[in-house]
């Protein structure tokens, strides 16, 4: 239902290279370029600059594309609302995902909506919780799935399943399978995730509430990803807090263990994240009820 040639726009502006428009089209270059040129004649403006072999939008290109952004989420909508009639769903559902739950949980949810909704293509893309609500604010995504707490007053934040963050230690240490003090953590050897990151929100505050300030804390290397938290640990670099959920495999090889920290609560609720106002309609409504529907019955690992 699209216009074509604004979809071809859309592409190029995102990526701001005719070679990846094209793969990601299926055409070949010189026929993207051809409909770019088309369309630049249908409004008799260049809409893209071509300088130094950098390609950046002209200001008429900067005006035109959220109008295409919003054809193409109107198409999307009619898509949706036309084929809803029959009781099924079909068309396309972007998702957004902090990456605890990206890595760990996304798959299982989106394979299990899949075998009720097989007609309907699900993109995701992951990022830390705080890029994953600026993209729900930018209508990036349709529905993002974050670890929180989402600290937005533009977005509509609801809860759908409870996390729990532990301490995990090399298998080796004198920690693994012991409970501790919360003073036990003073200057040890502290991995955490970078600023932005949900889950380093949550202990930060969780340390504070149980007495333990942040410059009692001896930082010694930040990550990116739970994945990279979870190597360092193994590697000896240090301990660190993750959910549950990401070390369920290192756990059952016994590669690493788990220390329990008495006094300290580590529970985070895992929430949907959309546009305040009107709930989700289409596709991300029929995801959004989905979750909630089944994520309770999402048992978590046992330790």
């Amino acid at each position: 239902m699209e216009n074509f040639r604004l979809k071809v726009f859309r592409v190029v502006a995102r990526h701001l290279n005719f070679t990846r428009a094209a793969e990601e089209l299926l055409l070949t270059q010189p026929a993207v370029t051809q409909q770019i040129k088309a369309l630049e004649d249908e409004y008799g403006l260049p809409l893209f600059d071509r300088v130094g072999g950098r390609i950046t939008l002209t200001a008429a290109g900067a005006v035109l594309l959220p109008y295409a952004e919003q054809l193409k989420a109107l198409s999307d909508e009619a898509f949706e609302a036309v084929t809803g009639t029959s009781g099924t769903h079909a068309g396309t559902l972007i998702l957004g995902a902090s990456q605890t739950i990206g890595q760990y949980l996304l798959p299982n949810f989106v394979a299990a909506f899949l075998r009720e909704h097989p007609r309907v293509a699900v993109t995701a893309v992951s990022g830390n919780t705080d890029a994953m609500l600026d993209a729900v604010a930018e209508h990036r995504v349709q529905l993002a799935l974050i670890e929180g707490p989402g600290l937005r007053k533009d977005l509509h934040i609801e809860p759908f399943m409870e996390d729990h963050l532990v301490l995990i230690v090399p298998a080796s240490h004198e920690w693994a399978g012991q409970t501790i003090g919360v003073q036990d953590l003073f200057q040890a050897p502290l991995l955490m995730r970078e600023f932005g990151s949900g889950s380093r929100r949550v202990i930060e505050n969780a340390l504070a509430k149980a007495g333990l300030k942040k410059k009692d804390l001896r930082t010694v290397m930040e990550l990116d990803s739970t994945e990279g938290q979870v190597s360092a640990v193994e590697a000896g670099l240090g301990v660190t807090f993750v959910s549950q959920w990401s070390v369920r495999h290192q756990l059952a090889l016994h590669t690493l263990g788990i220390a329990r920290v008495k006094g300290l609560k580590l529970a985070r609720k895992f929430a949907l994240a959309y546009p305040s106002g009107p709930e989700p309609r289409g596709n991300a409504e029929a995801f959004r009820r989905f979750i909630l529907g089944h994520s309770q019955a999402t048992r978590p690992p046992s330790e």
